[in-house]
């Protein structure tokens, strides 16, 4: 298993000096692995991340979500074909970077809708996404899908819909990444979910209910880690928060940063990575006993 951090904690913009920021200050805070969004991947320099990535031996996942222009759910062909472009744009900077995993929001754009999902919506996605799959298990790529709330989209708002997805997809490759600050929103409880996705469950967010300090908000984390075990979960957990004395303007309004958590990047990072691996190692003596 392998603890991370998203670069967001750190900084949005992606140059070479925002990389070597994110990249150096993911490793200072003792984290094994750094998630990075790749929301311009015709900007982004995958050999420069591959270079300092190996410089400061961090594994490296990425993740992004989709917009109106790149929305695999819509009705028309060419957007559909332009995310699918784009997806597989990501899926080659990330095998440049060495990375195994591509997550988020990547079946449908990241925003409010007004309309329920169409069964045609599903069906453009779907078919999207298994031949996404199969570029990605020819680089050596899995794929999971992040289950978020309702105000982000409207395929798929919990873990039991998700996996219902997943069934349409129809593709061993990809897998359902839940996320505790979507989850506290949507699910019930925070340990059935977890049971109900089991052996499908292939990438983790650790959010707090505000997205500030972790075990400042209402997320019931002990019930999600204590799940985790049961289901004897070992993929990425990755710790994700925003402020916008970080992210740029544009995606402050995406997200809807309108009050900040946090301005020190540094002691947010350092007191996530304690508090993940405190969590792990709860169960595992509770586990012994």
């Amino acid at each position: 298993m392998q603890i991370g951090a998203h670069a967001l904690v750190f900084t949005g913009i992606f140059d070479e000096n925002g990389l070597k920021k994110a990249i150096s200050k993911t490793q200072a805070a003792g984290f094994d692995l750094i998630e990075i969004p790749l929301m311009n991947p015709a900007s982004f320099d995958g050999m420069l991340a591959a270079s300092l990535l190996k410089e400061y031996d961090l594994s490296v996942t990425a993740s992004l979500g989709l917009s109106d222009s790149t929305d695999l759910t819509n009705s028309n062909p060419a957007i559909v074909a332009a995310g699918e472009a784009m997806l597989a744009d990501c899926l080659r900077i990330l095998h440049t970077m060495g990375g195994t995993r591509l997550c988020g929001v990547i079946y449908s754009a990241m925003k409010k809708y007004v309309e329920p999902i169409t069964a045609e919506g599903r069906k453009c996605s779907a078919a999207a996404l298994h031949r996404l799959s199969a570029l990605a298990a020819d680089l050596g790529i899995h794929l999971s899908l992040e289950v978020v709330n309702r105000y982000e989209t409207n395929l798929m708002n919990t873990a039991r819909e998700a996996l219902r997805f997943l069934d349409e997809i129809d593709s061993p490759n990809i897998s359902v990444h839940l996320d505790t600050y979507h989850m506290n929103i949507e699910e019930s409880d925070m340990f059935s979910p977890v049971l109900d996705v089991a052996d499908r469950l292939g990438y983790v967010h650790i959010g707090e209910s505000h997205r500030g300090y972790l075990g400042s908000g209402t997320v019931d984390f002990s019930s999600f880690f204590r799940a985790l075990a049961r289901i004897k979960y070992d993929g990425p957990i990755v710790f994700e928060s925003f402020s916008s004395a970080v992210v740029n303007a544009e995606l402050s309004r995406s997200l809807g940063i309108w009050r900040n958590l946090w301005d020190d990047s540094d002691d947010l990072a350092a007191h996530a990575n304690t508090f993940i691996r405190s969590q792990l190692r709860a169960v595992e003596t509770i586990v012994l006993h």
